[in-house]
């Protein structure tokens, strides 16, 4: 140990800690958006990547606390699959609509094998209080304030129409991005995702001051 202090290089245990994490985790959300957080436990993540039980409960210590860290590796993964590419679009409705195409992206390539790991996994545990209920509540709320701050946007600069309002606009937005997700992944069909996309573009025109903005073309 000290040497390793002394020179600079890394604790080999702590690297392999951390490996044997990152793995727990990739296989965890993986697992997690096809059955739920609930299908996780110590026993069968270290059956499925080999390791000893062990080894993988020193790395969370109890079922609640790997349910958790699955939640925050999948709003990492959210993050760089939807919203980094998005990152440099102009604010206001062009990046709302980017921000919904992003996500259907997500959903339709599979990033997580059950399609949107947060719409599955929020259903297991909506009506149950608790840590797990307030990670997803949390995320949920991150994902619709990161559409409402371009629709306010919008509206602050006269890009809606008067009387809108986008709360109603995020609301529904997310609702037709979701039945995509859900319909999708039922049927193993591409249509929902089409006629989400359409959909977002007819709710993003019938509020904005002008339909027919170049953004919205």
């Amino acid at each position: 140990m000290a040497g390793s202090a002394t020179t600079g290089r890394p604790d080999g245990r702590v690297q392999r800690g951390e490996e044997t994490r990152r793995a727990v985790l990739r296989r965890a959300v993986a697992i997690a958006s096809v059955e739920g957080l609930e299908a996780l436990s110590i026993g069968r993540l270290a059956n499925d990547l080999g390791l000893s039980k062990s080894g993988v409960f020193a790395g969370f210590g109890s079922k609640e606390e790997l349910q958790l860290a699955t939640v925050r590796a999948a709003r990492r993964i959210f993050y760089d699959a939807v919203i980094a590419p998005v990152e440099g679009t102009a604010p206001g409705l062009a990046r709302v609509r980017r921000l919904c195409e992003s996500w259907l992206a997500y959903s339709r390539a599979r990033v997580f094998p059950g399609g949107c790991f947060f719409f599955g996994v929020t259903a297991e545990f909506d009506a149950r209080p608790g840590p797990l209920r307030d990670a997803l509540a949390d995320c949920a709320r991150e994902w619709s304030d990161l559409l409402l701050a371009p629709v306010a946007e919008a509206a602050a600069a006269g890009g809606l129409r008067p009387g809108a309002d986008p709360d109603d606009l995020v609301f529904t937005l997310v609702a037709v991005l979701e039945t995509a997700n859900s319909q999708a992944v039922l049927f193993d069909e591409e249509a929902p995702y089409e006629r989400a996309a359409r959909a977002v573009l007819r709710l993003l025109r019938a509020d904005a001051a002008d339909p027919q903005a170049p953004e919205l073309l």
